[in-house]
């Protein structure tokens, strides 16, 4: 290792720096052990080098580097009264054999001269080290791109693991080449799987998505990017190395997918192998740089046991929402953004019978229904001259001509819910559907709106007359501040009087405040009313438990 120290024209010190690699580059570039600032200054400016003979300058600007006002493109071994001028600024560089470990002067100018922002959580040194790994990571990408290059690597015609076992061979062999250079507490193994995830996989986000307890990850930019665990939101301490970086990692997810992302069409909504759920915008739109979404679903499937045992609901509700589903009625599934409407309409789901066709409709297919009889249809956005979009509207009326007896559409945004009202009021009696809204009275304002949406020019009190035919049950599912997610209000659509729609609670969530953890205290409970369906149910003589609805 050795030091460098920055000075300005002037003489004063900007920033000095104990480098912790053999090689160190100098440039206005973000993987740069010391960057630099100015537009004289090139991406990859000048380099130093310790060698076995001593400590080396070398020029990649072309001519701008001077070593004592000479113009150099190697120069070495350097002394510690040698001045490398580089756009105004004065560095000077000197080994030193007895330290150990890591060594930074000035933290506070070397942190924003790299663009590592303090935590104090991370050790002064680690940005240090994470910058170095950064550094060897790119330069082995780069080598195994040209590596591809020059064999003339045929990846179309791989299988994924063939392409994986591919890289993964030409990762080792370009490591084995840079032994001698890599510094020896970079670990090699990490590093082969960090390029290897970065060439063929998601790159960091391989290592968030592995873990089970992480639900949601979320990238701002690059190197800031935040996770969602246990309903909490944490920043993480892995990042790309670059935006660059970002931008393989999304065309990678949307590609397979026959969708495109790029400045004329820089928002995507696409999904993972294990239907996770995904959004991506870019730059003209993403000031920052890329940011990309991952809602991640359970690799097991839940069910209606789980989500009891998560404390989202109870026993009681359970037995009736499985009557509601197996007798048919209409349900919609209303809540706000990340509650887990998906995850109950999973559940919800598998009550209903095998013995049923069943067709779901989606934007971006993420339901995992487990019936042996099932169509799924995803909506197709426009291609690259703006055509052939196919809209979940669309795909609603289409599938009114495919015999289903069951219809699950998994979100209503638009006009497609006027659709999806006509068919639950022409005999596709037991749909199920999901909604944005925060209680089950807006719920009913919302698809008032959702309905006008279509362009159908109808008037409020028709509009309302259709939805109180058409929905018997709202499932009101909310997240609290704690994380939690929990079913607040189960809710039986009865009819209109005058303008209005009537609404009758038949199960609530009353909260109680927090505990000293700070998670929600409340509990479950019947609010006495029974729904009309189990009247008629027992008055045709089928035996149903009505004990469930008792306060």
């Amino acid at each position: 290792m050795f030091d460098v120290i920055v000075k300005t024209k002037a003489g004063k010190k900007i920033k000095g720096v104990r480098c912790p690699v053999n090689e160190c580059g100098i440039g206005k570039a973000r993987d740069n052990l010391i960057q630099l600032r100015g537009w004289k200054v090139s991406p990859h400016h000048a380099e130093l080098q310790r060698t076995p003979d001593g400590l080396f300058i070398e020029d990649h600007s072309g001519g701008n580097t001077l070593v004592n006002n000479k113009e150099i493109q190697r120069y070495g071994p350097l002394r510690s009264s040698d001045i490398i001028s580089i756009a105004g600024f004065h560095i000077t560089a000197g080994i030193d054999d007895s330290a150990e470990g890591a060594y930074v002067e000035d933290v506070d100018d070397v942190k924003t001269m790299m663009g590592v922002q303090h935590h104090p959580e991370i050790k002064e040194d680690e940005s240090l080290f994470k910058k170095e790994r950064f550094m060897w990571r790119n330069r082995i990408h780069e080598e195994l791109l040209q590596k591809m290059d020059l064999r003339r690597t045929d990846i179309g015609r791989m299988t994924e693991e063939q392409l994986r076992g591919h890289i993964e061979s030409l990762i080792a062999e370009i490591i084995k080449e840079m032994a001698g250079k890599l510094p020896v507490d970079v670990d090699k193994d990490r590093l082969a799987a960090e390029v290897l995830n970065e060439a063929v996989g998601l790159g960091p986000l391989e290592e968030l998505l592995a873990q089970d307890d992480i639900t949601e990850v979320m990238v701002n930019r690059h190197d800031e990017i935040y996770i969602e665990k246990a309903g909490k939101l944490t920043k993480s301490t892995v990042v790309f190395s670059s935006d660059n970086a970002v931008m393989s990692a999304i065309e990678r997810i949307v590609a397979p997918l026959g969708r495109r992302i790029d400045e004329s069409s820089p928002m995507v909504d696409a999904r993972l192998k294990d239907g996770s759920r995904v959004n991506a915008i870019i730059p003209p739109l993403a000031i920052r740089g890329p940011c990309l979404t991952i809602r991640k679903f359970a690799k097991n499937k839940l069910f209606a046991e789980d989500i009891i045992r998560f404390g989202a609901i109870n026993e009681n509700m359970v037995k009736f929402l499985e009557m509601a589903v197996v007798h048919r009625k209409n349900i919609v599934i209303s809540g706000g953004t990340g509650s887990g409407k998906t995850t109950l309409l999973n559940v919800l789901s598998n009550f209903i019978p095998n013995s049923e066709r069943i067709v779901t409709v989606e934007d971006a297919a993420e339901l995992k229904l487990s019936q042996p009889h099932l169509v799924s249809l995803e909506a197709r956005p426009p291609n690259m001259e703006g055509k052939g979009a196919v809209p979940i509207r669309e795909l609603v009326k289409n599938c009114l001509r495919m015999r289903p007896d069951r219809i699950v559409v998994g979100e209503c945004r638009g006009g497609e819910a006027l659709d999806m009202l006509q068919a639950m009021n022409t005999g596709h009696d037991g749909s199920l559907t999901t909604a944005h809204a925060n209680t089950p009275r807006d719920l009913i304002a919302r698809l008032e709106v959702m309905v006008m949406m279509s362009g159908m020019d109808l008037p409020s009190k028709a509009i309302r007359e259709q939805i109180a035919s058409a929905v018997d049950i709202v499932v009101q599912q909310t997240r609290f501040s704690d994380g939690s997610r929990k079913i607040i209000n189960i809710t039986e659509v009865t009819g209109t009087e005058g303008d209005m729609v009537q609404l009758q609670d038949i199960f609530r969530f009353q909260q109680e405040g927090f505990d000293e953890k700070g998670m929600v205290k409340g509990y479950f409970h019947a609010t006495g009313a029974v729904p009309e369906f189990y009247e008629d149910l027992r008055k045709r003589g089928l035996q149903v438990d009505m004990s469930i609805f008792k306060t």
